[in-house]
This record gives C-alpha cells, sequence and structure tokens, in this order.
C-alpha cells in the first residue's frame, strides 16, 4: 500500500515595508533620462503565481519532490529593488505536530531525508528558509513591465513521516532600492 503526503506552501506577499508609493527625486539629485521624470510618484507592487503544492509517494531512503512559483515586482524606480523571501512563523512544515524541518544548508546543496528548502536557480540543490529576511533577487533599474522570479521549493521525504497535509507559510517582501 502506498501512502501519499501533500506538501502546501502557503504564499504571501508584502510590497514595501513603508510607504507603497515614493516620489522620485527632486532636481539636481536624479537620475539623468530617467523613465520616471522629476517630483512625480513611483511605485512598486508584488504579486504571486499562487501556493505551491508538492504531492509525493515516500520510498526508502527519499524521495524528492519539487515544484516553482513565480514573484512578479512591478516598479517605476528607476534604481531598482531588492526582494525577500522568509517564513512565516516557523520554518518547519506542519501536519498536525508532525513537522518537516527546513534544510540546514547555508549554501545550496542537496536536501537531507525528511526536510525542505528552496533555490531560484531551478537545480536540485536548496538553502534553508528563515525566519528573517533572506535576499533573492536585486535588479537594477525599473520593471514597469514587471520583473519575474522563479523560486523552487523541494522536498525529500521517506517513509517515516506519516502521510498527511504538511504546511508552511513563506513571504516575500520588495523594497524600492535608494540611491
Amino acid at each position: 500500500m502506498k501512502k501519499s503526503i501533500l506538501f502546501i506552501l502557503f504564499l504571501f506577499f508584502a510590497a514595501c515595508t513603508a510607504t507603497p508609493l515614493a516620489f522620485a527625486s527632486s532636481y539636481n539629485q536624479g537620475k539623468y533620462n530617467a523613465a520616471v521624470p522629476y517630483n512625480t510618484a513611483t511605485y512598486i507592487s508584488i504579486a504571486t503565481s499562487g501556493n505551491v503544492s508538492l504531492a509525493v509517494t515516500p520510498v526508502s531512503g527519499g524521495s524528492l519532490v519539487t515544484g516553482s512559483g513565480t514573484v512578479t515586482v512591478t516598479s517605476t524606480d528607476v534604481v531598482g529593488y531588492k526582494l525577500y523571501l522568509r517564513s512565516s512563523g516557523s520554518t518547519d512544515m506542519n501536519n498536525l505536530g508532525d513537522v518537516l524541518p527546513t534544510s540546514a544548508n547555508a549554501t545550496p546543496a542537496a536536501l537531507a531525508v525528511n526536510t525542505w528548502g528552496y533555490n531560484t536557480d531551478g537545480s536540485n540543490n536548496f538553502v534553508g528558509s528563515s525566519l528573517t529576511d533572506t535576499l533573492i533577487r536585486t535588479l537594477i533599474g525599473p520593471a514597469s513591465t514587471g520583473d519575474i522570479t522563479t523560486v523552487t521549493y523541494g522536498i525529500k521525504v521517506d517513509l517515516a513521516k506519516p502521510a498527511g497535509n504538511y504546511t508552511t507559510s513563506i513571504v516575500y517582501t520588495a523594497v524600492p532600492e535608494i540611491d
């Protein structure tokens, strides 16, 4: 009899940690020939492709499953932006008290059995999530048509984990750059 486990990452996002509306630099402090004229409003917004669900049938030695989601940042800020990722509340995935911890990997590497992680390069190497903001993308210049970052999540589980729905929450934050 095969048992299935469903892992769901709930994705939340935050646009700017301060006000989402900023103004271009005053005369003699802005960027020459920029897309946003002096003393006009600039903006930044963020959107995700939604929750990422990963279904796996565990095997001895561990079964690796990956799934991706996208984060789109749209901004007219001529300097650019930074995109951060963090776990919300806990870095563990939880299934009614049974947990799947985040990877201990501080740099991209293969997942240990019964852990989860993420990457932005689409590989099978992952890092663990943190409760503090971790920089995952920097863009210089405006992203008026939307700049897309793909985040790949991976889990590796074996038969020791009980079947069920393991969930966690991820927060993305986009912050405009300043000179």
